[in-house]
């Protein structure tokens, strides 16, 4: 049983994305229905957007609403197979230099370890929008207070994302491929 808030409903949305491939609105709604949620085609749209999703081409060539966020390993696997077939290339992007831009003041690195610094009180926000985002090459994030460590896959993986941090949180246009 959920509660009828907009939270509960937003949760159950991404539960439903996670466990299903969701090819429409439709779809989605008949899966809320199951659960006693009842939505509108307008408020579901805007819940939609509210998660940030958007729809993923998957290497058969179906699309299924997919949200950055996900935990999904199928869904992150099947980006990372077709490239970011996501409609708006660099929505990631953008949606990470829209959070970290300004909260990102140096990034170093150590072998397959990054070290990024934020101002105080800054990391844990930092990190849990990294953290969200399927991003190739990243394992995870560890944050203090003004310190985000970042676990890269391997040293190359590590140089590639410093470079492309830097870039996405100095405004340049040539964001580094996910």
């Amino acid at each position: 049983m959920r509660p009828t808030t907009k939270v509960a409903r937003l949760d159950a949305i991404r539960q439903a994305l996670n466990r299903h491939r969701v090819n429409s609105q439709q779809q989605l709604s008949s899966l809320l229905a199951e659960q006693g949620i009842e939505v509108t085609q307008a408020t579901l749209s805007r819940d939609l957007d509210d998660l940030h999703a958007t729809k993923l081409r998957y290497a058969d060539g179906s699309m299924a609403y997919w949200i950055p966020a996900t935990t999904d390993q199928q869904a992150m696997e099947a980006a990372a197979a077709e490239g970011p077939e996501v409609e708006g290339e660099n929505k990631t992007d953008a949606y990470l230099a829209k959070i970290l831009t300004g909260l990102i003041t140096s990034v170093a690195r150590a072998r397959n370890l990054l070290v990024v610094r934020t101002p105080a009180g800054a990391a844990q926000y930092a990190a849990s929008a990294l953290d969200r985002q399927p991003i190739k090459g990243i394992l995870g994030t560890i944050a203090g207070d003004d310190t985000i460590l970042i676990i890269a896959a391997d040293d190359e993986a590590a140089s590639s994302r410093a470079d492309w941090l830097m870039t996405i949180v100095s405004g340049q246009e040539d964001s580094r491929a996910r």
